[in-house]
């Protein structure tokens, strides 16, 4: 989340309008991640979060929106958009931008996770799974295979020889493996594809939602669990795995969805390709910045981190 287009009071009160959300009483941008402009939005009648889309197009948006509103139907804690009380659309225009509003969750996103929050994530993120296997539309997860081939090209310039060679030769590793048996046997369906800790709300050790779907696409659901598993299950100071909060998530996921032969064969190589996904798309941000408010890149340097540890100290099943 950040601020790319400025939002004015006058703007928040026109679309307020439409949705029939109250008065505003608050409008504040919010820090933090990278891709659309966020802000607060309070109102006589609740708390709500006004989102931008800056890179997503109207005709991309609404397979977000609407995977948003079929989990939040099924009984997944998300946030569910909110219609124009006119047409009923969940799409709106903000300042010439798509944008969305859907409410505020309660509770606060848990930085240090225990065990009991790592499963807690766990059969939810299995939960949600399954509630999305009859969700109709279709959408590729567009920071997938073909994003990592085409911007690796654009970062290789800024890189070390030795971090520009691990790169890759992780590609190539990962091109391999998409192109397997073994991977075509994968279950898939609608992920959410950015679950990290900070994408999670909890109230004590009660789970209160996931949010901000919109990495969302049609993937393999080994890939959505590698990325909960690579932000979740490790220490952050180094990379290394946790294998206490990795069980206690790999357990609690499988009460609900079990996992298969080649999603057990294939979490090592999972496991590296969401490292190198979230390594490529920060190296991305910070070489190739945009202008924002209240924008602070990640370090890429984590990841590359994560993915040494992955390569070094294949984890199975």
């Amino acid at each position: 989340m950040a601020v790319f287009t400025q939002v004015s009071e006058d703007d928040a009160r026109a679309l307020l309008h439409h949705l029939a959300l109250g008065q505003l009483t608050g409008l504040r941008g919010i820090q933090g991640g990278i891709e659309n402009t966020n802000y607060f939005l309070d109102t006589t009648q609740g708390h709500w979060v006004l989102t931008l889309f800056e890179r997503l197009t109207a005709e991309q948006l609404p397979f977000y929106l609407q995977l948003m509103r079929h989990l939040a139907r099924k009984g997944i804690p998300v946030p569910d958009p909110q219609a124009d009380t006119a047409t009923g659309a969940i799409l709106h225009t903000v300042c010439g931008k798509p944008a969305a509003v859907v409410q505020k969750l309660h509770g606060a996103s848990q930085l240090t996770p225990d065990a009991q929050h790592c499963a807690a994530v766990g059969q939810m993120l299995a939960r949600m799974h399954l509630a999305g296997q009859d969700y109709p539309l279709q959408q590729p997860n567009l920071r997938g295979l073909p994003w990592w081939n085409a911007t690796i090209p654009q970062v290789l310039p800024f890189m070390a020889a030795d971090a520009a060679q691990l790169l890759q030769a992780e590609l190539a590793h990962q091109n391999h493996i998409a192109s397997g048996a073994l991977y075509a046997q994968l279950p898939r369906g609608p992920v959410h594809a950015d679950l990290f800790r900070d994408n999670v709300m909890f109230d004590g050790h009660q789970l209160t939602g996931f949010f901000d779907f919109y990495f969302a696409g049609v993937d393999t659901w080994l890939f959505d669990l590698c990325v909960a598993l690579n932000d979740w299950c490790i220490d952050h100071r180094d990379g290394s795995h946790r294998a206490d909060l990795a069980d206690a998530m790999l357990r609690a996921y499988q009460t609900e969805r079990t996992l298969t032969p080649a999603e057990h064969a294939l979490l090592p190589d999972m496991l590296r390709a969401g490292a190198l996904r979230f390594w490529i798309s920060r190296l991305w941000d910070y070489h190739l910045p945009r202008e924002a408010a209240l924008l602070t890149p990640h370090d890429p340097a984590h990841f590359e981190r994560v993915l040494r540890q992955r390569i070094a100290q294949p984890i199975t099943l």
